[in-house]
């Protein structure tokens, strides 16, 4: 008997799921002759008692025919071998299949564990007699437990000779192997990553344009080094295009999954690791935890995809609320330094999560806060922070109370539901312009990445967003987000580089952002644009486009205010600022797209802000006012104290929305510095310092009072000149461009049309006049006549002692001198005036 040495060049076939005509057999043999060495699949619905049967059909190095049905037959498998038309006249009537499975190495079969066959000991191959059916007509049936699959069937066939000297093989038309899939499907490339078939089936699809081959690599074991199964797909039959796919009608006692690129084009020698490594599925909703000993022994984390359904959750009729943009009081926090801290009280498996932000929403409301701003959530490199995501379709198991993926989403969605029960909604920060290393690389580097560096791409992370396929990924992953979790919105981090074409040039319609302004879903969520160019290298007058969905985060409001209150600022440029910033905004959105801040999660907090100047932080455009740092001097105590209600108070009576920074309310500092990773933990028992609680009730105040006066102050629409009267110092207009000019007042008129029609409240609203006093010297005020029947009400002076400094109500101001009242302003002060037809 020959030796059966397998065909090492022999590649594994599957089928196509795709219904084809059935043919005759002599064009199913043309086919396959002038194709490749591949089968021709025709699928069919029943072969006698089998079900879902897949069929194949070979030609013969002899030119006969080898017809292959693969179904499923009481809850196993069953592989029908039909062999006709064969080419007799060397051999007999006798007919053996030389048979072995195998997963992804053709060179080695592996063992079924059953008595049913038995292995020659050297080849590992099983031979099996044929029984005639007809004249040169053959059939058996082969029978395997479904819990043995997925695998791949090779065999060869045996005839003996007539003369009785010996064997002779028939192979298929190109003399190697046949090859059929036994419990691996062809599958679809539609949807991306592991889908679920009502039947219970999964799955699989991934994109890959440059990969050679791609190895679906299956774990029995979430620990494991090693997969338990890997199985190559085959490019001609399990690839679509640039998406390779593959089902399977159940994964058995297989746990978890990734992927093994061959040949995938890779940035230079520092990624060809990724070639051997298993890859993490870019959509994959579940992540496993990383193989523990990897960091040990100093290879890169390795994160798979969970082989199941995500988890059902009841929403309980949540629904998104939809506030109108302009209504909206932000507050951006972080996650995990919100309740992480021993102060917050919270058992150690809720501090720190999604669970410990839902059990701190009264304190949410107590601020009047009515959106909350998450740093980024998704899964992200641990070393580098929330800004170096790994994946774009779950958050990171750090935020679960049992830090696991499963309860990281449902914590996540509970989170959502309680924020919105309580008329609070959820917007994500989210990076698609940069990963963490070793997020995607591997898989297909020149399409997910920028193959060349660039003017202003400094790393080899950074995702060509506006190439198709990172594109598409992208608003997967928004929609995800959306229908998933019910998230409200989101704003882009460093959106600049959403702007860049393929090769890094700037692009006037960027396909990415047009698309996520006009998708019918993602165009009704609130859309924010954290439009900053790190580098400084976009043109200058590069404009992000918006087609009026877009808002954006105005770094211009936050640096003319910081500007103005430490004395360096032009009138005009405040003026501008607290009239919605319409130099940006007038473009056909209006200030309700100002998302405004003065502090953020980067660069100096509040306090901070108002303590430390010197050193490195010019570009921080803030003041010590008198001495760098700690400081026991009175003086330089109240002025920082006032300089801090003069940026909260201008931040609320701006049109636009304002966004409050974690910690703010309660002075939490990073003793001057400006680095991410040096803010702390929300400690919350500065809450309860005399600091604390009157910036907290001023807070509180302002939200209120922003709601209350939304007549002007929550605008959609810029208002009307004939609304603003403004008023500079000594009496006379201001001089907008003196740099020596530092106060500014205007008064804020109530359109009396609107106001007739408004039934919001019983009592007519009157107007505002807010005044800002940036001098280091007194400023008298001379209070306009209030509308007729209406008097001031004095509600806000910064420069008062707490509790006097805001008044809900208001003291009414006396009219002196002929109708008009004059009002001293202190140094380094705001104060705010209410016309109100009230008697308190």
């Amino acid at each position: 008997m020959a030796t059966l040495a397998p065909s090492l060049a022999f590649r594994p076939c599957c089928f196509n799921c795709g219904a084809v005509e059935s043919s005759p057999p002599s064009k199913l043999c043309a086919a396959s002759a002038s194709a490749s060495h591949y089968p021709v699949f025709t699928p069919t619905t029943e072969v006698d008692e089998l079900q879902k049967v897949s069929t194949y059909l070979f030609r013969t190095d002899l030119g006969g025919l080898v017809s292959v049905s693969v179904g499923e037959k009481n809850v196993n498998y069953a592989v029908t071998i039909d062999v006709s038309s064969l080419q007799t006249t060397r051999g007999g009537h006798k007919l053996v299949l030389i048979w072995g499975v195998y997963t992804s190495d053709s060179s080695s079969y592996m063992h079924l564990g059953s008595q049913c066959f038995t292995p020659d000991a050297k080849t590992g191959s099983i031979e099996t007699p044929f029984t005639p059916t007809s004249f040169d007509t053959f059939a058996l049936e082969l029978g395997f437990e479904a819990k043995q699959t997925p695998f791949y069937l090779s065999f060869l066939l045996k005839s003996p000779l007539r003369d009785g000297s010996g064997d002779f093989e028939i192979r298929n038309h190109l003399s190697a192997k046949f090859c059929v899939p036994v419990g691996l499907n062809a599958g679809v490339p539609s949807p991306m990553g592991l889908s679920f078939s009502i039947d219970g089936s999964l799955n699989f699809a991934i994109f890959s344009r440059n990969a050679q081959g791609v190895v679906l690599c299956l774990y029995d074991d979430t620990t494991a080094d090693r997969p338990a199964l890997e199985l190559d797909l085959d490019p001609y039959i399990n690839r679509s295009g640039d998406i390779w796919h593959a089902s399977m009608e159940s994964t058995w006692n297989f746990v978890s999954y990734g992927y093994r690129f061959k040949g995938s084009f890779s940035q230079g020698d520092g990624y060809k690791s990724h070639l051997e490594s298993v890859l993490l599925d870019p959509y994959a909703k579940i992540i496993v935890n990383s193989i523990p000993n990897h960091h040990d022994l100093g290879l890169p984390p390795k994160y798979l995809g969970r082989l199941c359904k995500e988890p059902d959750f009841d929403w309980g009729g949540d629904v998104h609320l939809n506030l109108p943009m302009e209504k909206l009081v932000v507050y951006r926090l972080n996650v995990m330094r919100f309740s992480e801290h021993k102060s917050s009280k919270l058992p150690p498996d809720i501090a720190g999560t999604f669970s410990g932000v839902t059990e701190k929403v009264h304190h949410l409301k107590d601020l009047g806060v009515n959106a909350i701003l998450l740093e980024p959530i998704l899964s992200f490199d641990e070393q580098k922070g929330p800004y170096f995501p790994r994946h774009f379709f779950s958050p990171t198991k750090l935020h679960g109370p049992s830090r696991g993926s499963i309860s990281a989403i449902n914590s996540m969605k509970e989170m959502v539901k309680k924020l919105h029960a309580n008329g609070i909604e959820v917007l994500l920060e989210v990076v698609f312009t940069r990963t963490a290393d070793g997020a995607l690389q591997g898989i297909d580097d020149s399409s997910y990445y920028y193959a060349h560096r660039g003017e202003g791409i400094e790393t080899t992370n950074v995702l060509n967003c506006n190439y198709p396929t990172v594109q598409q990924m992208i608003l997967n992953s928004l929609r995800h987000w959306v229908t998933e979790f019910h998230i409200d919105g989101f704003c882009f981090i460093n959106a600049s580089s959403l702007l860049r074409g393929f090769h890094g040039e700037y692009l006037s319609r960027p396909p990415l952002i047009e698309a996520i302004a006009f998708d019918p879903l993602l165009s009704k969520a609130k859309l924010i644009a954290d439009y900053w160019d790190p580098h400084g290298v976009a043109p200058k007058d590069t404009r992000f486009p918006h087609w009026k969905r877009w808002a954006e985060l105005n770094t211009n409001f936050c640096n003319d205010v910081r500007n103005f209150f430490r004395g360096e600022g032009l009138l005009s440029d405040l003026a501008t600022r607290l009239c919605g910033s319409g130099d940006i905004f007038s473009d056909g959105r209006g200030p309700a797209f100002s998302f405004n801040y003065i502090a953020r999660n980067t660069g100096l907090p509040l306090v901070d802000l108002v303590s430390f100047s010197g050193g490195g932080l010019a570009s921080e455009l803030s003041w010590n006012c008198g001495e760098e740092g700690p400081t026991t001097k009175t003086a330089v105590l109240e002025r920082r104290l006032k300089q801090i209600r003069n940026f909260l108070f201008v931040l609320y009576v701006s049109l636009g929305v304002p966004i409050l920074n974690m910690g703010d309310e309660c002075g939490q500092s990073s003793w001057g510095s400006p680095s991410y990773a040096d803010r702390k933990p929300f400690d919350w028992n500065a809450l309860a310092t005399g600091f604390g609680i009157q910036i907290t009730e001023f807070i509180s105040f302002l939200s209120s009072f922003r709601l209350k006066r939304s007549d002007l102050l929550e605008q959609r629409n810029f208002l009307k000149e004939e609304n603003i009267d403004w008023h500079g110092s000594d009496h006379s207009p201001p001089r907008w461009e003196d740099p020596d000019c530092k106060f500014l007042a205007m008064r804020l008129k109530v359109d009396k049309a609107e106001s007739q029609l408004s039934s919001e409240s019983s009592q007519t609203k009157g107007d505002l006049y807010i005044a800002c006093n940036a001098a280091d010297h007194s400023e008298s005020v001379v209070l306009p006549p209030p509308p007729e029947g209406m008097t001031w009400h004095h509600l806000v002076d910064t420069a008062l002692p707490f509790p006097g400094f805001f008044s809900t109500e208001g003291k009414p101001v006396l009219e002196q001198m002929a109708g008009l009242y004059t009002y001293e302003m202190k140094p380094y002060s705001c104060t705010l005036f209410e016309a109100s037809n009230g008697n308190d």
